[in-house]
């Protein structure tokens, strides 16, 4: 078993609080996020780009083990993930987390390429964790 963290701090509150996110490896390290890095466009963080980060890094990692796994050792998969936040009642939901992959696999065709990625987008971590509608849309270069 792997068990990772992170760790956020919050100063004051609402729209006038900040905050700071870290992660174990020190990728992030107090890199600000708030209300206005939320909604508008300071810089820093949220965690809404941070859950795409985590949906796009996992589904590509899935996709490329599921490929080795048939036998395919060449190409490249670059994936975007974007992730929707929504009003609902008195608060805010994840409703959908959008992948968008690019990928150039020597040897494959359309179909297998189209279900083993689908396996993957179903299977990742991330995608299972998710309580949203998932997408993908895949661009596959020969």
């Amino acid at each position: 078993m792997t068990t990772r963290s992170g760790s956020a701090k919050y100063e004051g509150f609402g729209k006038d609080g900040v905050g700071h996110v870290s992660t174990q490896s020190g990728v992030l390290s107090d890199q600000k996020y708030g209300f206005g890095t939320r909604f508008g466009d300071e810089p820093g963080t949220n965690p809404e780009e941070l859950i795409a980060a985590a949906h796009a890094s996992c589904f590509t990692m899935a996709l490329s083990f599921a490929l080795a796994r048939e036998g395919f050792n060449d190409g490249t998969l670059e994936t975007t993930a974007k992730v929707t936040l929504d009003k609902q009642g008195e608060g805010f939901a994840i409703t959908r987390s959008d992948l968008t992959l690019t990928a150039t696999v020597s040897g494959i065709d359309a179909d297998q390429f189209a279900r083993i990625a689908a396996d993957a987008k179903a299977n990742c971590p991330v995608s299972k964790v998710l309580n949203a509608a998932i997408t993908l849309e895949h661009t596959l270069n020969g």
